[in-house]
C-alpha cells in the first residue's frame, strides 16, 4: 500500500489559506516517523516556492516528492499548451529539491493527450486515476511507457466516522493507495459542510489506526514510485 498527500492550499478553489501546509504537514511528518513508514507528497509547486523549508524537510525525512501541478490549476480547463507549461514549471521547480518522477493532476483531472507529454518530461508514474470512477481500475497498469497508479478511495472517506471499519469493506487488491490533504488535518470553517465536516486533528489518530490495520494484514507501505516494481516495466510488456 502507499500513503500519498496532495500538498496544496486549503480546500482549493474555495480557500486560499495554507493552514494545512503550515500546521497539518509538520504533524503528518511526525506521525509518519512514529509509524516508521514513508509516503509520497505531491506538492503544488507554487506552494513549494513559498515553503521551501517544508519541502526540504519532506525530502530529508526520506519521503518521495511528487508533482501536483502549479497553482492547482485544473488541466482539463486550459489548453494543452498551457497545461504542458504548468506541468513543466512544476517539475522544474520541484526538481531543485529532489528527483521527481511521480505526478498527480489537480482534482485527478488529466486529459489523455498529456500522458505522452508526461513521459517526455521524465515522469514515470501518474496517479491521476481513481479506482472508484469508471472504468474502476484497481491495480497499477501501463499506458505506453507510463505507469498509472489508481487511488483506491476518495480522501473524504478517511474523514467520516468509523472510517477504519468502512475501509475494511472496500474491495481488496494487491496494492492500495490512500490519499489525503494536509488541510484535512486542521479544523476548517466554511459555508460548505463537505469541506469542513470532520476535518481536524482527530484525523491523525484515524490515519494511524488505518495504517496499523493494513500493516497487520500483511501490507507493506511503499512510495508511489516504488509501485513500478509491482508490474512489468512499462514499455517492455503487458501489465
Amino acid at each position: 500500500m502507499s500513503l500519498s498527500f496532495d500538498v496544496e492550499p486549503d480546500a482549493p478553489p474555495y480557500l486560499n489559506t495554507l493552514r494545512g501546509v503550515d500546521e497539518g504537514l509538520p504533524r503528518l511528518l511526525d506521525l509518519l516517523d512514529e509509524l516508521r513508514v514513508r509516503a509520497t507528497f505531491f506538492f503544488d509547486a507554487k506552494v513549494a516556492e513559498g515553503r521551501e523549508r517544508l519541502v526540504k524537510e519532506v525530502v530529508d525525512r526520506g519521503h518521495e516528492l511528487g508533482s501536483h501541478g502549479y497553482g492547482h490549476v485544473r488541466l482539463d480547463r486550459v489548453s494543452r499548451e498551457e497545461a504542458l507549461s504548468l506541468i513543466d514549471r512544476s517539475l522544474r521547480t520541484l526538481r531543485r529539491f529532489s528527483e521527481v518522477v511521480s505526478f498527480r493532476a489537480p482534482n485527478l483531472k488529466l486529459p489523455w493527450p498529456l500522458l505522452k507529454d508526461l513521459v517526455t518530461l521524465g515522469v514515470e508514474v501518474d496517479s491521476s486515476v481513481a479506482s472508484y470512477k469508471p472504468p474502476f481500475v484497481r491495480q497499477p497498469f501501463c499506458d505506453g511507457n507510463l505507469l498509472r497508479v489508481p487511488v483506491s478511495v476518495t480522501s473524504s472517506v478517511l474523514r467520516v466516522p468509523y472510517s477504519h471499519e468502512l475501509l475494511r469493506l472496500t474491495p481488496r487488491s494487491n496494492y492500495i493507495v490512500l490519499f489525503a490533504h494536509p488541510w484535512e488535518f486542521v479544523k476548517l470553517r466554511h459555508w460548505r459542510p463537505d469541506i469542513w465536516l470532520w476535518t481536524g486533528p482527530g484525523l491523525y489518530l484515524k490515519l494511524k489506526n488505518i495504517v496499523k490495520a493494513y500493516v497487520k494484514q500483511g501490507y507493506d507501505v511503499i512510495t508511489i514510485r516504488e509501485a513500478r516494481g509491482l508490474v512489468i516495466r512499462c514499455g517492455d510488456g503487458e501489465a
